[in-house]
């Protein structure tokens, strides 16, 4: 069975997330397909997912969670895991703890998927761009920085943590 890994991306860092994932799993040996989190997007033929979006406003975006209530019915028939896309690693001091707070917010919009099996708060890519003057202002004020913020090793140990459990379950063809 083939791994559904999709994802919605506001600027690009949680799509390359979610590529890294499929292929960390497809080396693992469980198949896996990466996809956007959009209206074209289906469950069909899939019994593992592993869906992720960025965060803005200490939520997933819209697509993303159309995506979940769509779905829902056939989600609670297969494994799950989620993976949402942050800026925790570009803050400092207690504004960190602060942005350690939103995976609880999150979690809790993930909540009626009965079959969560885990979740992980990843820390994104983080741009003047993306933040405009005033945003980049104000992330310097709070003692932040912009930059990549992505942990590799991180996501690929939780890859690696998916497979093992997908080995372990035989949910996928080949794990």
């Amino acid at each position: 069975m083939t791994v559904l890994v999709g994802y919605a991306s506001a600027h690009g860092s949680t799509r390359e997330i979610a590529v890294c994932i499929g292929a960390r799993l497809a080396e693992s040996g469980c198949p896996a397909d990466v996809r956007p989190l959009d209206g074209g997007t289906t469950v069909d033929g899939y019994n593992a997912f592993v869906l992720g979006s960025a965060v803005h406003n200490r939520r997933w975006l819209p697509e993303a969670a159309a995506f979940l209530r769509r779905h829902r019915d056939m989600l609670v028939h297969g494994r799950v895991w989620a993976f949402s896309v942050g800026m925790p690693a570009a803050l400092r001091g207690p504004w960190r703890r602060f942005a350690r707070r939103e995976e609880v917010i999150v979690l809790d919009a993930l909540a009626p998927l009965p079959g969560l099996c885990g979740h992980r708060l990843f820390s994104g890519v983080v741009t003047r761009e993306q933040l405009g003057r005033v945003g980049t202002l104000t992330l310097r004020i709070l003692g932040g920085h912009t930059g990549d913020y992505r942990d590799w090793d991180a996501i690929d140990a939780w890859a690696d943590e998916i497979a093992e459990t997908l080995a372990a379950d035989g949910k996928a063809s080949g794990c």
